[in-house]
């Protein structure tokens, strides 16, 4: 053999790769699923995290809200404000008014100092929704800075979330707050979510008592002008009545006016 076909015989080209080993590519894939379920259950954490579980009950009085807080009556109203006049009570429960102490002159603006305007919801006299309107000398004057304020003030945890276009809103256990910016000043709402619910299903209750006078005026009494007997929805003639001889009557009183007797049958 000649010295170059010894040399061939130990060189091996550089493009020459070791192949993949089934052990190397399944530690591999393990790698993988490890790294997917660990930046999954750190999801879930982080999630978990941001929940809010605080009650109205829990929250602490702070200077931001300047003596108002949710549930007090309308005479703890009355007397933090004086000059406050309520609305007028509706079917539901609910009364409405606000206090303006940038237009009102009677309104002692030093001891609402940055505040434009207060809106208040009441429900069976008791405070269901507070909504702030500050003015420009308020201290925070940025959505960041006020949910950072207010958080730290309130003892939030940071469970705030985008809102529209500007805005930030947090969901707690019975409580729901919403951060915003309003001609160029912030504004804070916060909401009884229990007495919201409360306004609800009265209103639907409502809604199906309205309804159900239609339902009952809408079922026909038929009636045999031959025998003059009518007979109630459920309780049909016990045979058919002919188009000439059949009457139909909007209720019993109806037909009983008209002469007819409810048939025995339908007793």
């Amino acid at each position: 053999m000649s010295n170059v076909q010894s040399q061939n015989q130990g060189f091996k080209p550089r493009s020459e790769t070791k192949p993949c080993d089934k052990k190397d590519f399944g530690h591999w894939t393990l790698d993988i699923g490890l790294s997917f379920v660990l930046l999954l259950l750190l999801a879930t954490s982080s999630f978990a995290q941001e929940k809010c579980g605080m009650k109205l009950a829990e929250l602490p009085a702070t200077p931001e809200l300047f003596g108002f807080h949710l549930s007090m009556t309308t005479a703890q109203t009355k007397a933090r404000v004086p000059q406050v006049v309520f609305g007028r009570v509706d079917d539901f429960g609910v009364s409405k008014t606000s206090v303006n102490p940038d237009f009102d002159p009677s309104i002692e603006k030093a001891s609402l100092n940055g505040v434009r305007t207060v809106s208040l919801d009441f429900l069976d006299d008791q405070l269901t929704s507070l909504w702030f309107g500050y003015d420009g000398t308020f201290k925070w004057q940025t959505v960041p800075d006020f949910v950072a304020g207010i958080s730290q003030a309130l003892h939030l945890p940071a469970a705030w979330k985008p809102w529209k276009l500007r805005g930030q809103q947090i969901y707690c256990a019975d409580f729901q707050m919403t951060v915003i910016v309003v001609s160029e000043s912030p504004s804070f709402h916060i909401i009884d979510e229990t007495a919201a619910q409360t306004i609800a299903a009265r209103r639907e209750a409502k809604e199906e008592l309205d309804a159900a006078p239609e339902e009952a005026a809408s079922t026909e009494i038929v009636a045999d002008k031959k025998d003059k007997l009518y007979y109630l929805e459920g309780c049909p003639p016990p045979r058919e009545i002919k188009a000439a001889d059949r009457v139909v009557f909007k209720s019993q009183e109806e037909a009983e006016k008209a002469g007819y007797k409810l048939a025995k049958a339908c007793e």
